[in-house]
């Protein structure tokens, strides 16, 4: 009888080990490679360079995580609404310049690396230059797709615009952020909301045509680098990686270089 039971019970333990490597997440799809997503066509966040190399924020944060890790990184370039669909079985992470959201947070493991908000970009000789979302009631507010934004717009029409007895704000989404920089520009919107680094640049490129009208940061919230939600050991390896950066200074330079604010 005991040594029935003996062989049931390692029985048991072999059918356990075989299944073990299923049931634990894997860190990484490819071992020594970190895969991260990233829409190389928001700067200062992420683009290509003239040499076809994708630089920028968050390839350098990037790079330190992966250094931190001791793997090789690899952007991939996706498009901004396929970012977070892909995780897990597409690429690692992602980065590119998202904003840590309950509807994101349902879907991912989120884990903070700065922080910042909207402003609002106008017409410098325009006659609308909105200096607060109060402002916006009546206008035509251009966006990305798939942004945090288009919510919290929806919700200031409603809740402020209409129950003053003003216009409802009128919402276009464009597939990338110079497309809607260019309806900006071409006037088939009257503003564009984005996110403030790359707001500066926007106004910094139009050769003086545009202006942040807004004077103060819009919906600020922390930005995230996101990971599947069955992977916590890779968000703990990231988060643990993206501290080692923060304490030898690297992070800091990052920072510092695009002047943002930095999360704790």
């Amino acid at each position: 009888m005991l040594k029935k039971c003996s062989r049931s019970l390692l029985s048991v333990i072999a059918v356990l080990t075989a299944l073990l490597p299923c049931v634990q997440a894997q860190p990484l799809l490819n071992p020594g490679v970190l895969k991260v997503g990233i829409e190389a066509s928001y700067p200062p966040f992420e683009a290509f360079d003239l040499n076809g190399q994708i630089i920028g924020i968050d390839p350098d944060i990037a790079q330190q995580i992966a250094k931190q890790m001791n793997v090789r990184l690899e952007l991939i370039d996706t498009k901004f609404t396929s970012l977070i669909f892909g995780l897990g079985h597409k690429y690692d992470m992602v980065i590119s310049g998202m904003y840590i959201t309950p509807a994101r947070q349902q879907r991912t493991l989120a884990v903070p690396y700065m922080l910042s908000g909207a402003s609002i970009i106008s017409w410098k000789t325009g006659q609308h230059q909105p200096t607060n979302e109060n402002e916006l009631c009546g206008l035509t507010v251009g966006l990305q797709q798939g942004n945090a934004w288009n919510e919290d717009l929806t919700q200031q029409s409603a809740n402020y615009c209409q129950k003053q007895g003003l216009a409802p704000i009128k919402i276009l989404e464009f597939p990338t952020a110079p497309e809607v920089s260019q309806a900006l520009l071409s006037k088939n919107i009257d503003v564009q909301l984005e996110i403030d680094p790359a707001a500066q640049r926007i106004v910094k490129m139009s050769r003086g045509r545009l202006i942040i009208s807004s004077t103060s940061l819009l919906y600020p919230l922390p930005m995230g680098i996101f990971v599947a939600k069955n992977n916590p050991q890779l968000a703990s390896a990231i988060q643990a990686a993206l501290s080692a950066t923060k304490n030898n200074g690297h992070y800091a330079a990052i920072m510092s270089t695009y002047r943002l604010a930095s999360h704790p």
